[in-house]
């Protein structure tokens, strides 16, 4: 899944962010490997990736915009909604855009906005 939100908030304090990845992660059904957060410093926002056995979950946020660009990318018995939602639910974002995409199967793609 490709998230961007905008309008969102708490996009600042990665040391925050951190438990909230891992906590989405966990609740789609994953198993989180490592979370791994650099912080730009001088409020200039963070980028990190949550590395899953079933694969990942990355941000990079631009505060100074309210914009956060999430990848989602699972396999397995895991559910990706469930970590937008939870991410949802930090970043509080005015607007969202997602697309979902099928990989490994020819042609299939899911886009919602």
């Amino acid at each position: 899944m490709l998230v961007d939100f905008h309008g969102a908030t708490n996009l600042y304090d990665r040391e925050a962010a951190e438990p909230v990845f891992r906590d989405a992660a966990e609740a789609a059904g994953t198993t989180v490997l490592d979370v791994i957060f650099h912080d730009f410093g001088q409020r200039a926002g963070f980028t990190g990736v949550a590395v899953l056995a079933e694969s990942h979950i990355s941000i990079h946020t631009w505060p100074e915009t309210g914009y956060a660009a999430i990848d989602i990318f699972m396999c397995g018995d895991c559910d990706p909604t469930i970590a937008v939602e939870h991410l949802r639910g930090y970043f509080r974002p005015e607007r969202e855009e997602i697309a979902q995409l099928v990989r490994g199967v020819p042609n299939a793609i899911s886009v919602s906005v």
